[in-house]
């Protein structure tokens, strides 16, 4: 069970990275299209922040904590045994 739950959590965490990555890209490229004069996409960019990229920054820190710590507590009371 414990291993089905962090192969699902890392599936999750590669999906988000990939959100991430492209949310960053995305900004990026709008970004220079803005100082160019070219409409690429920033003020929809901006209106999504808040309600899909800062959450899925979130769940990326905070999914990577959880796996770091289920690994380390899986490594040091069950190696023991």
């Amino acid at each position: 069970m414990k291993e089905k739950l962090l192969n699902w959590l890392n599936l999750i965490l590669v999906a988000d990275v990939f959100l991430v990555f492209f949310g960053f890209a995305w900004f990026a490229i709008a970004v220079m299209g803005d100082a160019s004069g070219v409409n690429l996409g920033l003020d929809l960019w901006h209106k999504l922040w808040q309600p899909v990229f800062n959450p899925a920054i979130g769940i990326l820190m905070g999914g990577a904590l959880l796996s770091g710590l289920m690994s380390w507590v899986s490594r040091k009371f069950l190696s023991s045994h």
